[in-house]
């Protein structure tokens, strides 16, 4: 991965990219919001510190899906009734992007996809819909409403000012599932799997003193 550098416009401290077709980026030091245009950085706003989560996942995090190395460059974080998870920009050895799910030391990665058949609107949406993508079936089994809450390191887009976000997710019993996000429009669709951390070879992860019990059985 080709890191590149810049100063940030609202502190002047040093912007080290992860991803090299960063489109958005968080200073590290004043958390400002930059929108990158080549080297050149513009503020469009700052976001405040995540609140801590237990996940071992950090910027910088390594790992491995369907036998492809992939890199932790970015973070976007949401809050639901049930808690709180972070939606992971991971890039994968050949510079594309893709996300890595983590809730609750439950994991998922997925990529954006490009619908071979329309995307349902949200006013339509039930639980138990079934709906077909890339010769997969899928169920409608969630509809979720989440907060925003914020953004760090890399993103292949500008994401900063969200408050709330409708999502949908669908599974099936191979394991594959589907998310479609309508905080965007039109609404985007993104298909993956569901893995373990063993299965995903994660590197580079957070150390804690304890690890929780789930995550100690997972490695």
């Amino acid at each position: 991965m080709n890191a590149r550098t810049a100063s940030c416009p609202n502190c002047g401290a040093a912007i080290r990219f992860r991803y090299a077709q960063a489109v958005q980026t968080v200073c590290e030091y004043c958390k400002a919001v930059l929108v990158r245009h080549d080297l050149d950085l513009t503020q469009i706003g700052t976001v405040g510190a995540l609140p801590a989560t237990s996940s071992p996942i950090q910027l910088g995090t390594t790992g491995r899906w369907h036998d492809r190395p992939f890199e932790v460059v970015g973070r976007l974080q949401y809050r639901w009734e049930r808690g709180r998870w972070s939606e992971w920009h991971c890039v994968m050895g050949g510079g594309e992007s893709a996300w890595l799910s983590d809730a609750q030391l439950e994991y998922a990665m997925s990529r954006l996809a490009t619908p071979d058949r329309a995307v349902p609107p949200a006013p339509s949406l039930t639980v138990g819909q079934r709906f077909e993508w890339e010769e997969t079936a899928y169920t409608v089994t969630t509809l979720t409403q989440a907060h925003y809450e914020g953004t760090e390191g890399d993103l292949p887009f500008q994401y900063w000012d969200k408050r709330v976000c409708w999502f949908a997710d669908l599974g099936n019993v191979t394991g594959k599932f589907a998310t479609i996000d309508y905080s965007e429009s039109p609404p985007l669709l993104y298909l993956g799997e569901y893995c373990t951390f063993a299965e995903l070879s994660l590197g580079n992860v957070r150390e804690f003193d304890e690890w929780p019990a789930a995550a100690r059985t997972a490695r």
